[in-house]
């Protein structure tokens, strides 16, 4: 089917982007749920108007019957008042009470140039719409070079997650877990979501941690106890704009709707220019990385600062301060042209319009020749045009690189391996 056209304000030059996201409350925005209208232990009623095919993509439970699964979509209606049929049942039929979330794209835009009415918008692909979102808080012109950063807690077909257990006891506003030894503060502006057990099906934004107890920013609507299992994740909430060749950072928070100035501990050392990249890394497999008492993964969105330098900045979202870091060999500039994209602990750079890539590992900080494109560039222009798809063979992950190359409609990929 056609997609609706975005009638996006300003412009496609410098300084527009974009970033997906892994889920939706169709075409309702400032929300985090919707609200079935009926149900049976394998469907439920939208009061949404689907307009495609969603099958292979699930369906979060919030509260309500069978609070906490995640069931995949075998069929849905198309239209108004839409029925989404499940795969599996559920031990007990869904209802009027039933708040769920599709787990269904997103695609998240900015405009350039001056900002009006319509410079920001959401393409829900449920509902093939796009719909107009809030500016209040953003600088009155958008250039240069912008990033736009999803934390996404599911990734490919399952939730990626950096820790899960169960409680030993819970409060109106914590979560403990006797035992534990995190960091203090580590897992600040990660999510958690009770899982099964009491209080199943609640996700929140955590506000602060001590070694074995996690406090979250909104009170749970029922305290978990001993018998809720938790999954510790990025945050589906939040939205990161970093660019406009200045060193303020905006934080976009879907469920209301709403941007936030962030003032960071230690503020970014440089402005970023042309060339900007922003990668959250997720998924690095180094132990010291995945390591539960002092996690990294899901911790830092890594910034090369663009504008002919070889600088690379890291925000430290727990922290809310950004780091200078040094890498090795450092000897590569990146501006206009160049592209970025992440796959596991590795980002992947493509050189302004050479052709020439590079992969910098965040665990080691050493940055190395990948390879050459030998298929050629037109001019160099800024933009997001290199992103990941990975194919599972089983459970074996093969992931691919795609880019549309500068001043081009000619689109390449290069298997990982």
């Amino acid at each position: 089917m056609a997609t609706a056209s975005p009638a996006l304000a300003g412009t496609f030059g410098a300084g527009a982007t974009g970033c997906g996201s892994a889920w939706s409350t169709g075409a309702t925005v400032a929300a985090a749920s919707l609200t079935a209208t009926a149900g049976t232990t394998t469907t439920i009623t939208t009061n949404q108007t689907l307009a495609n095919d969603l099958r292979g993509y699930s369906v979060q439970i919030l509260a309500g019957p069978n609070a906490g699964e995640t069931k995949t979509i075998a069929s849905n209606g198309i239209g108004a008042n839409a029925v989404i049929t499940f795969t599996t049942a559920s031990a007990s039929a869904f209802s009027a009470s039933t708040v769920y979330r599709l787990l269904t794209p997103r695609f998240y835009v900015l405009g350039a140039g001056t900002l009006a009415a319509g410079s920001f918008k959401v393409y829900d692909i449920a509902t093939n719409t796009w719909t107009s979102l809030s500016n209040t808080g953003l600088p009155a012109t958008i250039g240069t070079d912008c990033k736009l950063i999803a934390t996404p807690s599911w990734a490919y077909a399952d939730y990626a997650n950096f820790a899960t257990g169960t409680a030993t006891s819970g409060g109106a506003s914590t979560l403990t877990v006797t035992g534990k030894t995190w960091t203090v503060n580590q897992w600040t502006n990660y999510q958690i979501r009770i899982v099964t057990g009491t209080g199943a099906g609640q996700i929140r934004t955590i506000a602060s941690n001590t070694a074995d107890t996690i406090t979250v920013g909104t009170a749970w609507t029922t305290a978990p106890d001993a018998t809720s299992t938790y999954h510790l994740q990025g945050n589906d909430d939040f939205l990161y704009l970093i660019g406009n060749a200045a060193v303020t950072m905006y934080r976009y928070q879907i469920s209301t709707n709403a941007w936030t100035t962030l003032s960071p501990v230690a503020a970014r050392a440089g402005a970023p220019g042309a060339g900007v990249s922003g990668q959250w890394v997720w998924g690095a497999p180094e132990a010291d990385w995945t390591g539960e008492s002092a996690i990294r993964n899901g911790r830092y969105i890594y910034s090369f600062r663009g504008g002919a330098s070889a600088a690379l900045d890291r925000y430290d979202i727990a922290g809310n301060t950004w780091d200078a870091i040094t890498y090795t060999p450092a000897g590569e500039t990146f501006t206009t042209g160049s592209k970025y994209c992440v796959i596991d602990g590795n980002i992947y750079i493509t050189k302004e319009a050479t052709g020439r890539w590079f992969r910098y590992n965040v665990a080691t900080a050493l940055m190395d020749g990948w390879h050459t494109q030998l298929y050629p560039h037109s001019t160099a222009v800024v933009g997001d045009t290199c992103f990941d798809i990975a194919y599972f063979d089983g459970a074996t992950k093969i992931p691919y690189i795609y880019i549309m190359l500068n001043t081009s409609t000619v689109v390449l990929r290069a298997m990982v391996i």
